[in-house]
């Protein structure tokens, strides 16, 4: 047998290329309703403790401070484990970081429930963070190699739409059992049922690996077992075909700061520690700021839970926008679009006025997270997505984490409704600055 026949037999083909021309299917749909759950959960949990915070600090008799250091003891968790589940994502695969992270969570949390005081449930929650984060570190990357290309953004898009849904259960499940007593009721009853979210490993189980993941570990049966599945038979890849991926250094923190990767790595922690850093800033103090303007608590929680239905249309509307226009153009446009409803917010002269910029404001912003969700995935190689997106994650934590601090010294301070909203956008016109310059990615095939 000579050369050319050799190598008709046992050909080399670009795990890209395949998701190229890759249609979508039941598989890919089963695939993202798993991972979308998950998404849902990561927001139920992390809402959880803030609803559930009023009832924790009547039983064990806590200074507002302290119940501010609960809320904010899951968040501080998830700030190193960022970075921890970003190296184990890349050494161990995405579906075992996501299944590791959510038992992790689960068994702390059950734990979390019987604690006997303050002490005890702030290390608990710390490290109800600790694993908590691996599901948000490991989901995105993971269903961005699993997509078809031309449905990669809109699929992305869609599962960031979990999180007004786990905000929306959040705080339908906190107003089911917080008032209750006995074993079926309380805070304690709530940590409880949130516990259960371990179960949801059965699902995760029964979908592949990522393709991309495994063919940069040299698993080829496997890298192509999951390509049949995901296919549902379209993609033909013979036993003899070599599957590649474009080569590169090991995934670590140090390559993502080398070559042209820097600027891609600097801008885009920018826009996450900004952009979180908005939102969160906002959402947490949004009681109070409305107090500011007359409203009572019940009629602030009321605004609150209308603001987040408004989040859910947004992502809807976002989807197919990045698909048909790409996610630099949509995303520049909604985040534009968040900051003139936010400073017009912030000088309402009237109730209308609130709610219109606010809801406006509320739509936006979602949408505009739904596309980065989706975006800042996409701008690394296979083998530093995780660590990439680990790094990015991590800093929207150091947001999440001091946001309300910051913006609870300077309402301290006495600055005024409209002065503190602004300072607020002030970020979120620093994350419109910086997505100019980060490339496209849509239709671009996965390195």
């Amino acid at each position: 047998m000579n050369e050319v026949e050799k190598e008709k037999l046992n050909q080399t083909v670009k795990v890209g290329d395949l998701f190229n021309n890759m249609l979508l299917t039941k598989n890919h749909i089963f695939v993202g309703f798993v991972l979308f759950i998950t998404s849902v959960i990561e927001a139920w949990e992390m809402m959880l403790i803030i609803f559930v915070s009023p009832s924790i600090a009547n039983d064990f008799q806590l200074s507002g401070l302290q119940i501010g250091s609960i809320i904010g003891s899951i968040y501080l968790g998830m700030i190193p484990s960022s970075y921890i589940w970003g190296i184990i994502s890349d050494r161990i695969g995405r579906k075992r970081s996501l299944i590791y992270s959510l038992l992790g969570f689960s068994i702390i949390s059950a734990l979390s429930a019987f604690s006997i005081n303050f002490e005890m449930l702030y290390a608990l929650r710390f490290a109800a963070g600790v694993a908590l984060g691996g599901v948000m570190v490991a989901g995105y990357p993971y269903f961005e190699e699993m997509l078809p290309v031309k449905q990669r953004g809109r699929g992305i898009v869609y599962l960031s739409a979990g999180w007004p849904l786990g905000t929306l259960m959040a705080l339908g499940i906190t107003s089911l059992l917080l008032e209750r007593d006995g074993l079926i009721g309380g805070w304690r009853a709530v940590l409880i049922l949130s516990s259960l979210v371990g179960l949801w490993t059965i699902l995760l189980r029964k979908i592949p690996e990522s393709p991309y993941w495994l063919v940069a570990k040299g698993k080829q049966e496997e890298a192509k077992k999951s390509i049949a599945y995901l296919s549902m038979g379209q993609m033909e890849v013979r036993e003899k075909d070599n599957l590649w991926i474009q080569p590169i250094e090991k995934g670590n923190y140090f390559s993502i700061f080398k070559n042209k990767l820097l600027k891609i790595t600097t801008y885009q922690t920018i826009v996450n520690f900004a952009f979180a850093f908005g939102y969160w800033g906002l959402y947490t103090w949004l009681p109070t700021l409305l107090a500011q303007r007359g409203l009572a608590l019940s009629a602030s929680l009321t605004f609150l839970a209308i603001s987040t239905l408004f989040q859910i249309p947004s992502y809807l509307v976002a989807s197919p926008l990045t698909g048909s226009y790409g996610r630099k153009k949509v995303m520049v446009v909604f985040v534009l679009l968040s900051v003139i409803c936010g400073f017009g917010f912030a000088y309402s002269s009237n109730m209308i006025q609130m709610y219109i910029f606010y809801f406006g404001l509320s739509f936006f912003s979602l949408g505009a997270w739904g596309v980065w969700n989706a975006w800042f995935g996409e701008i690394y190689p296979t083998n530093s997505r995780s660590i990439g997106y680990s790094f990015g994650a991590g800093a929207q934590r150091w947001a999440n984490a001091f946001a309300p601090s910051i913006i609870g010294l300077v309402i301290g301070m006495g600055w005024a409704f409209g002065k503190t909203i602004s300072f607020i956008q002030f970020f979120v016109v620093i994350t419109l600055i910086t997505i100019l310059f980060i490339p496209e990615t849509e239709g671009e095939v996965l390195e």
